[in-house]
Formats: structure tokens, C-alpha cells, sequence
């Protein structure tokens, strides 16, 4: 890196107590986007001997401290037990961590909490957006107790981060608060040409990301094959009874789970990814797609327009009519196989984890 050297390393600690099953894949547990981003930014961090990493994580019956992948990894939380002694192991993996800078991504309680430890102990809090709601106060107005907690951490924060440029604005429209906007990052391996023969869904069963929207389109295209892997956070009634309706559509493969170092597997296979979601930041699953060369279809989301400026896929802006239009257009005289090209491309121009690990040492190097 380019910064002065130092006579101590820069101490960064992540917080994302559900990131500990991608340190350790044989935890065979949930987690989302936040964890993944964290996750690479934390073991990119640690390939410098200017910064040393630390990383808190839940209870999944592991040692109190592990070393992955050079970075230290502090067990805490158990899910199963009190919140409130919940949050009291994650004050102590706090101090035990003992960083100069805590980086924590996602609206929580996690967040009020590690803003007041950052304050009471002198140290600095950096926040990571999640989503477009934490940044446009749909989340502040939504939340009668835990939005003005969440408002009050946002503006204890030294450095501020978003995933897109939209955000940043509207936490500076909204707020007066001037974010950093810095992609998501991921490894970038060569590419692996693989036979592609289905289009594919990834993501959870919340609401937001209207997986049944996914089945509709499977429905109303009998001839080709589509791959829904699906993840439960708590495998609920709503999650058994979308898992029968997917068995009802013979066109359709429903995966429940599948190992964090596999999934890329299923985009190499990809004709089209197609995401349903209401809303989101950036979707991981956007750029795993863009680096294995599969073209994006998606009914809402597109930050910063980038599937249009690049030439990534097509936003269908809420309507769903659009989605089978589209993705026979994509189809049709194997269109996919040039908009997966620009997808490629857009990747490795954007979201280059070394690249974006370098934007990162520079601003938190400048904090201190």
C-alpha cells in the first residue's frame, strides 16, 4: 500500500456474528450479503502487514479464538440464549479485540451497541449500508425504538460507507452525513466456461425478495429449466409451504442449501440470474453473477443503473410482465452470451476485491 509506514498496524475489527459459517464451511448455518462483504474486505485487510484483523462472530460451539485465513476470529452471541447476555459477550469479544477501528454492517441493535462501545472506550465506529432503507429513513420511520437508536449510531459513526452513489445521497439529503461509496468486493478468479442449460434464483425466503414471484415465471415458461436455491433463517410455515409450491412446478429444481464455496458453481451453469426483490443495496449475488459471465435479470433492483450502463441484463422497474419478455429477448439468438460478456467485464472493472480492499486502507488509514 501506499501509506506512510507505521510503527504499529492499523487494528480493524468487523463485526457479523453470522459470518462464522463462511470462515468454517462445515458450520452448515445461514448467513446473507453483509457477512459475505465483511467476510472478503477482512481477509483481503489481512494480507497486509500494515493492518492487523480481527473478526466477531456468534457462538456456533467453536473456540473462544480461532485464526482463518490470518484474521482473528472472537466468538460471542449465543442465538439461543438472552439478547441481553447476548449483548454483554459481544461487549466483551469487543474489548477482547481491543481495535482501533470497529466496522459493523447492517440495521441492528448490533449497531447502537457497537457505537456506544466505540464511544465509551475512544475508539472509532465505521458503518457499512446494507440496504436503500437504512439510507432513505424508510428504516428510521419503521422502527419506533430501534430507528432513533440506529439514527443516533449513524451520526456517531467517524467514516460512513454505502454500496452505491444513490445511497450516499440520499443519507446526505436526509441526514446531513457525507458517506464513502465503495463497491462490493470479491475474488476474481479466471473465468470457467461451463454448459449453461437453466436460469437461476438465489436468496433467502423473506418477504422482500419474493421468491413466488420466481415460481411465476418458471409457470408461464414450461420449456426451460430454472434453479431456485432457496435459504430459510428459521424454516417457518411460510418456508414449507413455498417449498411445496415449488415441488408443484415441474420445470423448476428447489435447492435449499448450498455450500458458501459451491454456489458459483450454479452461476457458471446460468443463462440468466433473475432477482425478485423489492428492494436492496447491492446484491452479492449480482456480482457472483457478473464474474461468471451470466447476465442479470431483475424486477426492481439496479443501483446506480449499472445494469444499463453496462450492458449487464435489463431492470423490469416493478413490472413483472417484463420478466418473461425479457428473459425470452436474453434467450432468444443466445443474446445472453454477449450481455454475460459486458457482465464479465463490468466485474472485473468494479468489484475486484484487491482493488477495493486499497480504496479502503486509504480512508481508514486517513481517520486515524
Amino acid at each position: 500500500m501506499t501509506e506512510p509506514d507505521k510503527s504499529k498496524p492499523v487494528k480493524v475489527c468487523c463485526v457479523a456474528p453470522k459470518a462464522y459459517p463462511i470462515f468454517n464451511p462445515q458450520v452448515g448455518d445461514y448467513f446473507g450479503g453483509a457477512e459475505v462483504d465483511l467476510y472478503y474486505l477482512a481477509i483481503e485487510l489481512a494480507k497486509d502487514k500494515d493492518f492487523q484483523v480481527s473478526f466477531i462472530v456468534a457462538d456456533y460451539g467453536q473456540p473462544a479464538v480461532e485464526i482463518w485465513e490470518g484474521v482473528t476470529v472472537i466468538r460471542t452471541v449465543d442465538f439461543t440464549k438472552s439478547p441481553v447476555g447476548g449483548a454483554w459477550r459481544v461487549w466483551k469479544g469487543l474489548a477482547r479485540a481491543d481495535a482501533d477501528i470497529y466496522l459493523f454492517k447492517t440495521a441492528s441493535p448490533g449497531g447502537p451497541l457497537i457505537a456506544l462501545f466505540c464511544k465509551v472506550h475512544k475508539r472509532l465506529y465505521g458503518y457499512r449500508a446494507a440496504s436503500s432503507q437504512e439510507c432513505d429513513g424508510t428504516y428510521i420511520r419503521k422502527h419506533r425504538l430501534l430507528g432513533p437508536a440506529f439514527a443516533w449510531s449513524l451520526r456517531q459513526a467517524k467514516i460512513l460507507f454505502t454500496q452505491n452513489a444513490v445511497d450516499a445521497e440520499n443519507l446526505s439529503a436526509g441526514m446531513g452525513l457525507h458517506a464513502h461509496t465503495i463497491p462490493n468486493g470479491h475474488p476474481l478468479p479466471p473465468l470457467n466456461q461451463q454448459k449453461r442449460d437453466t436460469i437461476l434464483w438465489v436468496g433467502r425466503d423473506a418477504e422482500v425478495k419474493r421468491p413466488r414471484r420466481f415460481l411465476e415465471l418458471a409457470r408461464k415458461m414450461p420449456d426451460r429449466q430454472f434453479t431456485m436455491i432457496c435459504q430459510s433463517l428459521n424454516h417457518d410455515r411460510n418456508y414449507a409451504d413455498l417449498m411445496a409450491e415449488a415441488a408443484e412446478v415441474k420445470n423448476l429444481q428447489f435447492i435449499s442449501h448450498v455450500p458458501f464455496d459451491r454456489i458459483e458453481r450454479y452461476f457458471e451453469r446460468a443463462l440468466v440470474f433473475v432477482n425478485t426483490s423489492e428492494w436492496e443495496g447491492f446484491p452479492n449475488t449480482f456480482i457472483q453473477a457478473c464474474m461468471c459471465a451470466t447476465p442479470i435479470l431483475s424486477l426492481n433492483v439496479n443501483p446506480d443503473g449499472f445494469l444499463d450502463k453496462y450492458g449487464c441484463g435489463f431492470c423490469c422497474k416493478g413490472d413483472s410482465r417484463q420478466l418473461i419478455d425479457l428473459l425470452r429477448f436474453l434467450l432468444q439468438e443466445n443474446r445472453y452470451i454477449d450481455f454475460g460478456r459486458k457482465a464479465r467485464e463490468y466485474a472485473e472493472q468494479n468489484h475486484d476485491i484487491a482493488a477495493i480492499a486499497e480504496k479502503y486502507k486509504h480512508l481508514l488509514c486517513e481517520i486515524q
